[in-house]
C-alpha cells in the first residue's frame, strides 16, 4: 500500500509542473481554432457563399408588409437604438477610462498600463481588419440608424467584444473572488452579444459581419488573458492578491 501511495505521489509530482503550461497550450489551441474559423468565414463572405443566409435573417427581422418596420413593438426598436450605442467609440472609450481609473485607485498601476496597451492594440487590430474588406452594407432593408463605413466585419460587434471581453478577463484576473470573476466575464459576453444583435436588427450589418466581429474580439481577449497570466506569474503585473509588480528587471521573479 505504501509503495502504491508513493508511486501515486511521484506521478502527481511529475505532472504538477506541467499543469499550468497545459492550460496555456489549451488556450492557445482554442485561439488558433477561433482564428481559423474567422478566416474561413471571411473567405466565404468574399466568395458570396453566405449571401442567402444573411438575406434570410434580415428579412425575418422585418414585417412582411413593410420592410422598413422591424418586428416587435415600437419600444423594442427604441431600446435597440439605445443599446447599440454601447458599442460606439465614445462609450467604449469612457468604459476603458473608468476601468483604468479603478485599477489605478486600487494601486494596480502595472495592470492598468497593460489594460491600456491591450485596448489600444485591439483598436488598431480592428481598424486594420476593417480596412482589408470593402463589403457593402445591406440594402435589402432600410437602415434604422446612420452608418458610413464598410460592412465587414461589424465594427460595433468587434470593438465591443474587444473592449468588454478584454476588460472583463483582465479585471477578473485582478480579482481573487471566483464569483466576481464569473460575473465580470458573463456581463461582458452578454454585452457583446446584445450589441452585435442590435446591428442586425437595425439592418446596418449582415449577420456574418457580426459573427466575424465576435470572433475577433474573443480571440483578442483570449490572447490578452494568456499574456496577463504569464505576466502575473513573473510578477510583471499585479496578481489578484494585490501583490505588487516586479518593476526591477534585476530582481528575480
Amino acid at each position: 500500500m505504501m509503495k502504491r501511495l508513493l508511486d501515486n505521489r511521484w506521478i502527481a509530482t511529475l505532472f504538477e509542473p506541467h499543469r499550468q503550461d497545459s492550460f496555456i497550450l489549451i488556450g492557445f489551441l482554442a485561439v488558433a481554432a477561433a482564428l481559423f474559423g474567422f478566416v474561413q468565414l471571411a473567405s466565404e463572405v468574399v466568395e458570396g457563399d453566405t449571401s442567402a443566409f444573411d438575406k434570410q435573417v434580415l428579412q425575418t427581422l422585418r414585417t412582411a408588409a413593410d420592410p422598413a418596420v422591424p418586428i416587435g413593438p415600437s419600444s423594442l426598436k427604441t431600446a435597440m437604438i439605445d443599446f447599440t450605442a454601447l458599442g460606439g467609440v465614445a462609450v467604449l472609450t469612457l468604459i476603458t477610462v473608468l476601468a483604468v481609473g479603478y485599477l489605478l485607485a486600487s494601486r494596480k498601476r502595472a495592470t492598468a498600463g497593460f489594460v491600456v496597451l491591450s485596448i489600444a492594440g485591439g483598436a488598431i487590430l480592428s481598424a486594420g481588419i476593417k480596412s482589408l474588406f470593402s463589403r457593402s452594407r445591406p440594402e435589402i432593408v432600410p437602415h434604422l440608424v446612420d452608418v458610413t463605413s464598410a460592412s465587414f466585419p461589424s465594427g460595433h460587434a468587434m470593438n465591443s467584444s474587444i473592449v468588454y471581453l478584454t476588460l472583463a478577463v483582465l479585471l477578473a484576473r485582478a480579482e481573487d473572488k471566483r464569483l466576481i470573476q464569473i460575473y465580470l466575464i458573463m456581463i461582458a459576453i452578454a454585452l457583446a452579444l446584445l450589441i452585435g444583435t442590435t446591428r442586425v436588427y437595425l439592418g446596418v450589418h449582415w449577420p456574418t459581419d457580426v459573427l466575424a466581429g465576435w470572433s475577433v474580439g474573443a480571440i483578442w481577449a483570449a490572447l490578452c488573458s494568456l499574456i496577463a497570466k504569464q505576466l502575473q506569474r513573473s510578477r510583471k503585473i499585479e496578481g489578484p492578491d494585490g501583490e505588487p509588480a516586479d518593476l526591477d528587471p534585476a530582481r528575480p521573479g
